[in-house]
């Protein structure tokens, strides 16, 4: 029996070994698909709490204690229309740990089995993470144990970097997972299937697994070994993949991706990586996410202002796209943020230490959002001129009419402000470094003032483009019938 996946989840996630940054840091980016969200942003502070307190979810079972200290994290929540979107929220803690996650196209699982009675855990997982984990090896293990005792109800891939390492970690509903560290000179592309294959059962650096991986699939059928008690035939991607996994979108977004990163011919299906020809930089992985559908050209014919959002990794399903520039210290590791899509939005840098959101990016505190996630107010995903959200969602909707007419004032003007901001941060880094030095409270001020002005800037640019767009559309349209006179 298969727990499939659903397919308006289109994501893409990609990360750079350390070796093969011109940063000297891992880099990673994430597209996240997710039809009918919207996004807002969240701080939440580092805290401690009383004993016996416990932890729930509306979507799973489990019942989990609380740690008595939790680190403070930047939250990216999907918010949908209509119910709570439980695989989708992006989470950077203070220990520069960051989460992103991808569908897996629906995993196995045991005929006439319900994945909700197979794990516990699904929406919690990626906030658990964000709150307990000192690093990404570190949040390998702390999946690991909510695996063992709770185990999982979804199919999912968990790429969690810090700005030495990343690992991805696949689950199956159940208990059942692997994972393993991409290298430091190693390039890595994930859409929406399984890409772990081969286990070093005796290489914790590289592979940790659940202790009964092998065992299960072979007690339900799913994997018999060439060679009794001989396991080095075992591949946790096919044996425990779904059979949803060869969707045209995650082909042709596969293709696309690798055929860039690499510079020539896509990689075959369900690589998990390969070794970096070439050091990246954040601009690279930029321009990877905000591609599009290579039959554009096809579509055109048909249709002179069709958008290029069928099957691309900027799609139209695309609710925010993020591509984190690590550094050695945690609060100045860059999120780069572009939403809803990244071709039609620039990406703004928001420092991973701001101790306050730019005004504008959030609707619901925190807490009243954890505690709504699951049941939101429909008046809430209604036009808002005091939420930035809607500016660039207004932007990205007009260009949907012709898009072609509109491409290449929005792209440039966002050229402009992205070398902008490129100039300008290793300054910031720099100054905040020696203001550390003599007062690390005015130097989180200057974080904190940046990000703002940044945020600010990049909203305002939406309003006025809109208003650009309205205006030379109208132009061309009078100019066209006036040449008709």
């Amino acid at each position: 029996m298969i727990n499939k996946g659903y397919f308006g989840d289109n994501c893409s996630a990609i990360v750079i070994g350390k070796n093969a940054t011109t940063t000297g840091h891992v880099l990673l980016a994430h597209g996240e698909d997710d039809p009918r969200c919207f996004v807002q942003s969240h701080l939440v502070p580092h805290m401690t709490h009383k004993e016996g307190e416990m932890l729930s979810w509306e979507d799973g079972r489990a019942l989990i204690p609380q740690l008595p200290e939790t680190l403070g994290f930047y939250w990216s929540e999907y918010r949908m229309i209509g119910g709570g979107e439980p695989f989708a929220d992006m989470f950077f803690n203070e220990c520069g740990v960051a989460v992103v996650s991808n569908a897996m196209g629906g995993s196995k699982i045991p005929e006439g089995a319900d994945p909700k009675e197979l794990g516990g855990i699904g929406y919690g997982m990626r906030r658990l993470i964000a709150e307990r984990a000192t690093s990404a090896r570190h949040a390998v293990e702390v999946i690991a144990g909510l695996m063992e005792k709770y185990g999982y109800y979804s199919s999912r891939c968990y790429t969690i970097a810090d700005k030495d390492e990343a690992w991805a970690v696949q689950l199956t509903a159940g208990h059942q997972f692997a994972a393993r560290r991409i290298g430091d000179d190693e390039v890595y592309y994930i859409p929406n299937w399984y890409t772990i294959h081969e286990l070093d059962f005796n290489n914790p650096d590289v592979n940790r697994f659940s202790p009964d991986v092998v065992k299960y699939a072979i007690d339900n059928g799913w994997y018999t070994p060439a060679k009794e008690g001989d396991y080095s035939d075992f591949d946790f991607g096919r044996v425990y993949q779904g059979a949803e996994w060869n969707h045209i979108s995650n082909r042709l977004r596969s293709d696309l991706a690798w055929s860039h990163l690499l510079d020539g011919e896509p990689l075959p299906y369900q690589t998990f990586s390969t070794k970096a020809s070439k050091k990246y930089a954040p601009a690279d992985l930029k321009k990877i996410l905000r591609l599009h559908y290579d039959g554009w050209e096809e579509d055109l014919k048909e249709d002179p202002k069709t958008g290029p959002h069928r099957y691309g990794i900027c799609r139209d399903t695309t609710v925010e796209s993020n591509v984190f520039d690590f550094d050695d210290l945690p609060e100045l590791t860059v999120v780069y943020r572009a939403f809803p899509r990244p071709c039609v939005s620039p990406y703004t840098p928001w420092f991973g230490g701001i101790t306050k959101l730019p005004e504008g990016y959030e609707w619901y505190g925190p807490n009243a959002s954890l505690r709504s996630h699951f049941a939101s107010d429909d008046r809430e995903f209604k036009y808002d001129a005091n939420l930035a959200y809607w500016a660039f969602r207004t932007l990205q909707n007009v260009m949907e009419f012709d898009y072609r007419f509109c491409e290449d004032m929005v792209h440039g003007e966002i050229a402009e402000m992205e070398k902008e901001w490129d100039l300008i941060i290793p300054e910031i880094r720099k100054a905040y470094r020696t203001l550390k030095a003599v007062d690390e409270k005015a130097a989180r001020v200057l974080l904190d003032d940046f990000t703002a002005a940044a945020a600010h800037k990049a909203w305002r640019w939406a309003q006025a483009m809109t208003q650009k767009l309205y205006d030379a559309k109208d132009q061309a349209n009078m100019d066209f019938w006036r040449s008709k006179l």
